[in-house]
């Protein structure tokens, strides 16, 4: 179904309760949402950890949030979670709803909210199971606009709905505020910017993440070949992980595990000259903030989720894999596939070392 001109929508719901590295694609809906209807209320819908990221950089004006550890939890613990959610979002009286998650559970929450234009996906990324309903009244493409990567999905309910593409790329700027903070840690450090790599080496999964000795042996070199720092990031249950690289590489590194906001890390990350690392929120967000990005990835194919709008190296060992870690990956589901730890040593360095040599430091960034 096309709508073939948009309506003047006063109150927006997008339905985005996936992964950091979803939100920033998902950012470029936003954007294109806010030209196209300057006045409207665009609200998202996502985990509660990612609240004061998405209203600090404005991608959406207000955002009702979730437990994605009560949304795994019992049935009842699932049940209070839903409809706590539905209560909070049918105060807005939405009149459109664009269901970017594509789930059983997002496609009941849109069917509760009950907005008079309801955006899904024909076909649906999984197939309607028995007696399930599609509740979306304007049927998106699975990708829009002729494209191919996973961004374009997130931008086909534009099209769905008779919008033009204004922004093809998401941008997010880090706060003034957050650059300053930034800048202070950098020095505290004696770091200067655009001349360190940002590493990161975590990932949701075990065996999304290139193992931490082959991170330390490229840190070695890269820090030989090009005198830049280096500065490992992630989260706080990514401590084990830091720890095995900087038992490798001290003191050549500075470790922030843990020690950022999502606010911070994007400031930090504007600050580079480079990012390396799995591919992963982290990566989304440097590509986001312009700076030249080296990813690497397993079985999932990086020409639907690699880095967009940004000079970049993606690196994946030849497909069909040769498992090397049969009692633990799970090779038909990307998300937990381990074919990432096939990816060699050299490889890696070499595409960071070219990546250097074709970009340039931005100017404006260097003091």
């Amino acid at each position: 179904m096309l709508q073939t001109s948009p309506a003047p929508f006063r109150s927006i719901l997008v339905i985005q309760a996936k992964f950091m590295g979803d939100l920033v694609l998902a950012s470029a809906l936003a954007e294109n949402l806010r030209l196209e209807f300057p006045g409207a209320r665009l609200v998202f819908l996502c985990e509660a950890r990612f609240e004061s990221f998405v209203i600090a950089h404005g991608i959406a004006s207000e955002v009702v949030t979730f437990s994605r550890a009560r949304m795994r939890g019992t049935t009842l613990e699932r049940a209070k979670e839903l409809c706590a959610m539905v209560r909070a979002l049918r105060r807005f009286r939405f009149d459109l709803t664009i269901d970017l998650t594509d789930s059983k559970t997002s496609r009941i929450i849109t069917g509760f909210v009950n907005a008079r234009t309801r955006v899904g996906y024909d076909p649906p990324e999984r197939p309607l199971r028995l007696l399930e309903r599609q509740p979306a009244n304007v049927l998106a493409r699975p990708y829009g606009f002729g494209g191919q990567h996973f961004l374009y999905r997130y931008l086909s309910p534009l099209q769905a709905l008779g919008i033009g593409l204004h922004v093809a790329v998401p941008r997010i700027q880090p706060l003034p505020v957050e650059t300053a903070k930034a800048l202070a840690l950098l020095r505290k450090h004696h770091l200067r910017p655009n001349a360190f790599v940002v590493v990161h080496a975590g990932a949701s999964f075990e065996g999304r993440r290139w193992q931490p000795e082959r991170f330390a042996a490229a840190i070695v070199e890269i820090t030989g070949e090009t005198g830049l720092d280096v500065v490992l990031v992630g989260g706080p249950d990514e401590h084990g992980i830091a720890e095995r690289i900087v038992a490798r590489t001290a003191p050549s590194v500075v470790n922030l595990v843990g020690q950022l906001s999502l606010e911070r890390l994007l400031a930090v990350l504007d600050q580079a000259r480079l990012f390396l690392g799995n591919e992963s929120g982290p990566m989304h967000m440097a590509a986001a903030v312009g700076t030249p990005v080296v990813g690497l990835f397993g079985s999932t194919n990086p020409s639907r989720w690699g880095p967009v709008g940004v000079s970049s190296i993606a690196l994946r060992p030849p497909m069909p894999c040769h498992c090397v870690a049969r009692d633990l990956c799970r090779w038909q589901d990307s998300s937990k596939a381990c074919c990432v730890w096939r990816l060699e040593f050299k490889p890696v360095v070499d595409a960071v070392l070219e990546l250097l040599s074709r970009t340039e430091v931005k100017l404006e960034r260097a003091i």
